[in-house]
Parts: structure tokens; sequence; C-alpha cells
């Protein structure tokens, strides 16, 4: 059994086959794909795919970084509402974490203070409701410490999504209890990840995939999916030097263990 956490499969990109993906995904061996919001507009299709797989997909609420512009308190009060919904619905777990949310100053930081705002509010319901986080960083490791610096209390858990940072990165995510999503990147030829990821203990890690964007070589220029994650799964285990069951087995708990699934 493979766990996919970040995938969005209900995005647009894949509204003319989606359920030949989804498809694909299980024949790959991926029985459960955790699917991360992004904004108001993404929660009506990401629900949609819920509802229709029940047994094979969970999600997560937020408010993703880059989405967060003028009118970033009237989006976050609607995302704060939804997670009100799931939180009280009678089946519970179909929510398992706080995300996508996170830092992105990679095109401007015009809203940086918004940006750190919304963050920590979200943060806030993570620790509240007892959830993980799925946590977006790019060109804002800095500030993002900064912010961990002052909310982990013990009770903040998650992934630092997608991680490409340095090595000190890394070991500073891992000291606010938190684990790398692996992902596309990590078959890169300018990945620096790879130099050091035989050294983070492999309970720290989980797979992901972050379709339909970031895809594994020998998929680059294409549109990513998540049955792609087997290609991730098998440039990790080359890394560590194990075999890829054993990757697969590894991550598969930490995900379980993280996400309460």
């Amino acid at each position: 059994m493979i766990i996919n956490t970040h995938s969005h499969i209900y995005d647009e990109a894949f509204d003319n086959d989606r359920e030949e993906v989804f498809q694909r995904t299980l024949e790959a061996g991926v029985e459960m794909l955790l699917l991360p919001n992004c904004d108001e507009k993404t929660i009506k299709p990401m629900m949609e795919f819920y509802e229709k797989h029940p047994d094979n997909v969970r999600v997560m609420m937020g408010l993703h970084p880059e989405e967060v512009k003028e009118d970033y308190v009237g989006k976050l009060r609607l995302i704060e509402d939804e997670v009100s919904r799931l939180t009280a619905r009678n089946d519970s777990g179909v929510m398992v974490g706080i995300g996508e949310i996170g830092l992105d100053f990679y095109w401007d930081n015009t809203f940086k203070k918004e940006q750190i705002e919304v963050l920590s509010e979200q943060l806030h319901w993570a620790k509240e409701l007892g959830l993980p986080v799925s946590i977006h960083t790019r060109n804002a490791f800095h500030d993002m410490f900064k912010v961990l610096d002052h909310e982990q209390d013990g009770r903040l858990a998650g992934v630092m999504h997608c991680f490409n940072g340095t090595f000190d990165e890394a070991k500073t995510a891992l000291s606010y209890g938190f684990h790398l999503g692996l992902g596309g990147v990590i078959t890169y030829k300018n990945c620096g990840v790879k130099e050091f990821l035989a050294d983070i203990p492999m309970d720290r890690i989980v797979l992901e995939t972050d379709d339909p964007y970031l895809p594994p070589v020998p998929y680059r220029g294409q549109r990513n999916e998540p049955a792609y994650i087997t290609k991730v799964a098998e440039k990790v285990a080359e890394i560590y030097g194990v075999s890829v069951d054993e990757i697969i087995n590894i991550t598969t708990n930490n995900a379980q263990i993280l996400f309460r699934i």
C-alpha cells in the first residue's frame, strides 16, 4: 500500500480524464490520496472527488499562501467555515489535516505580512483540532522558522511539503517535529536534497506527487499524475540504498501515524 500525501487530482488539469487517472493510480498500488485544499474555489471539486471515492481519499482544508491577496480575510473565513463543517461531520476522518498552508515569496512579497498572519491563524486551528499541517515554503524558510519559533508549543506536527531546502533547513524542520515531503523534485539532476537525504532518518519522510505539478523523471514537461509516486519511491530507495518495498512500507507507516489513517 502506498499513501500519496499530496495530490491535487481534483485540479482542472484532470477534468477530461480524472477517473482514468485515478484508475492508473490504484493500479500503481496507491491506495490512499491525501488532497490539500488551495482556496475557496477548490473546495467543491475536492469534496466531490472525496464523495466519489471515500475509501481511497482523505482531505485537508486550508488557504494556500499564493491565494493571500487583498480579499484574504473573506477567503480565510470561508475556509474556516469548511473546517468547522468537516469537524462536525459524523464520518470522522474525512479531514486529516490543515493544508495547504505556508509562505511563498518567490514571485513577490507584497502580501508578506498577510501571509504570515494567515499562516499563524491556520496553525492555531491545527493546534486546537489536534491535526497535522501541510506546509508550503518557497523562498521563505527564514520567515517560516520565525513563525514556528513562536507557534510550536508541542502541539504542531506535519509535513514540509515538496521540501527542497538545504541540509541545515532540513535539520531545523526536523527539530520542530516535522516530516519532509519528497516528490518529483528529488529525481531532478539539480536537486540538492539528494546530497544529504541519506542522513535524514527514514521515519521522518513521506512521499507525495503534488500533481499536476512537478512530475518526476522521466515525465518532466508532462502533466504529473498521482501514480508517478512510484518513480519518487524508486529514487528515494536508490539514495538510501534500500529496496523500493522498504521505502514504501516505511513511508506508508509514517503517513499513517502522522495523519492517523
